[in-house]
């Protein structure tokens, strides 16, 4: 007798998959774990592994979540990049890219800050303006994801 399957939050992140980001209808099951901890899915359609954290701020880092939202909480304090560098020990190069990735997804950060992390609104905004500021020559698609979540900012 087969066990059942448990239950699997994840969507298919291959954007060839006639599945890709469907939850009605998908085949993915557990498959191991990365050298980094992460989760391993392999989706049945497709026949793609792919990791949990694809598609968002966590990808392709070396950093924890909580590493991430404590350099988020220093950037709400307006700490410069050099400052939060000598508090947690990574280099600044990392979290310039860290500050890219964040504007990337800016609606998801956000909502994780607000709910999750518990800090308010106007908290939020000022880690927002901090990063406009410091990283000016941020993408069009990150300045686009800003734009949604910050009130009068425009793209020029």
């Amino acid at each position: 007798m087969v066990r059942p399957r448990g239950e699997i939050s994840v969507v298919c992140q291959n954007e060839k998959c006639r599945f890709y980001l469907k939850e009605e209808g998908k085949d993915i099951i557990k498959r191991g774990k990365y050298q980094t901890g992460h989760q391993r899915y392999f989706c049945n359609h497709c026949k793609t592994f792919f990791m949990e954290t694809k598609g968002t701020p966590l990808y392709h880092k070396h950093l924890t979540k909580s590493e991430i939202i404590n350099i988020c909480k220093h950037l709400v304090e307006k700490n410069g990049i050099r400052s939060i560098e000598r508090i947690t020990g990574h280099h600044r190069d990392t979290i310039g890219r860290l500050l890219e990735d964040l504007a990337l997804h800016a609606e998801m950060v956000n909502s994780i800050l607000l709910h999750d992390v518990k800090l308010g609104q106007f908290e939020v905004d000022e880690m927002w303006t901090f990063i406009k500021k410091n990283k000016r020559k941020l993408s069009r698609e990150a300045q686009i994801q800003m734009s949604k979540v910050m009130p009068g900012y425009s793209i020029s």
